[in-house]
């Protein structure tokens, strides 16, 4: 079962590590990990995307309110989840073409080169991996995917 945790942390060095030791210590995989600055204040958050059962999810939560630095872990059924991808596409496709189908999914062509286009698209993970299904035909060169994000509902 896959599982999204949100977890804000001091803005300070050697937390993201401690994190990561963390989950790779007891065995447990981060399939994404995206971090930011929370703005106004000294903190971040960190938004991990892992996969197990729910006796996993118990001890990842129980052992990331153990570190000190810190201060909610935040384990909901009730998050609003996006991921952006930037795809960077040869010329040799007809913009037109790569134009209409990011904005079939949230996005839009972002920057055109001499030899290229990149195409920026923000929406759900599911529709992310559908989108990349469907560019398949037009040889991206490129693929930049970020990761989960979220907030509570």
């Amino acid at each position: 079962m896959k599982k999204v945790i949100s977890v804000i942390v001091k803005n300070e060095d050697g937390v993201l590590a401690r994190v990561v030791n963390l989950f790779a210590g007891r065995g447990y995989n981060i399939n994404t990990l995206t971090v930011a600055p929370v703005p106004n204040s000294g903190f971040s958050r960190m938004t991990i995307s892992t996969e197990g059962d729910s006796h996993v999810f118990e001890q990842i939560a129980k052992q990331l309110n153990k570190l000190l630095p810190v201060l909610k872990v935040i384990e909901s059924n009730d998050f609003v989840e996006k991921e952006m991808v930037m795809v960077k596409f040869p010329l040799d496709n007809p913009l037109s073409d790569i134009d209409v189908l990011a904005k079939s999914y949230n996005g839009e062509v972002t920057n055109v080169g001499k030899n290229f286009a990149i195409v920026f698209v923000v929406d759900t993970i599911e529709r992310i991996t559908h989108f990349l299904e469907a560019i398949e035909n037009y040889n991206p060169i490129e693929i930049v995917r970020s990761g989960v994000t979220v907030i509570e509902r």
